[in-house]
């Protein structure tokens, strides 16, 4: 989830190197991504990239909300944002986010994070629902 057209966009175009592995949904605002994730039809996450700075909720919003929703609780919740402000690292840990990750500017870096993120939960995923 995250405000920036030009930012999902990249982000879209990073992920679909990975198309075969993984399915990307995106969301220009929290409402629109609660109302997406709470129709009776959509499969849940194994995880949700979730910016902090978007209209209307912010991240925080939307993470309390998330926490707070017995059926999506239990999703992984981890930040990419361009805040590395220890203020906000901290206020995401408290509403129980399970990573934080400050995003880099750079694209190529920006692949290689994005990458690793891929990496990580695919292996988590693999190492915790087998099959």
């Amino acid at each position: 989830m995250d405000d920036g057209a030009a930012d999902r966009e990249l982000a879209r175009e990073v992920f679909d190197t990975h198309d075969e592995q993984v399915i990307v949904d995106t969301c220009a605002t929290g409402a629109r991504a609660l109302e997406f994730l709470h129709k009776p039809d959509t499969t849940l996450p194994d995880v949700i990239l979730l910016d902090l700075n978007m209209p209307g909720m912010s991240g925080f919003d939307v993470l309390a909300a998330l926490k707070a929703d017995t059926r999506l609780g239990v999703i992984p919740v981890v930040i990419l944002s361009s805040s590395s402000h220890a203020g906000d690292v901290e206020q995401a840990y408290s509403l129980h986010a399970s990573s934080f990750m400050t995003k880099q500017i750079d694209f190529g870096h920006f692949v290689q994070q994005i990458d690793a993120f891929v990496s990580f939960w695919l292996e988590a995923r693999t190492a915790h629902w087998p099959g």
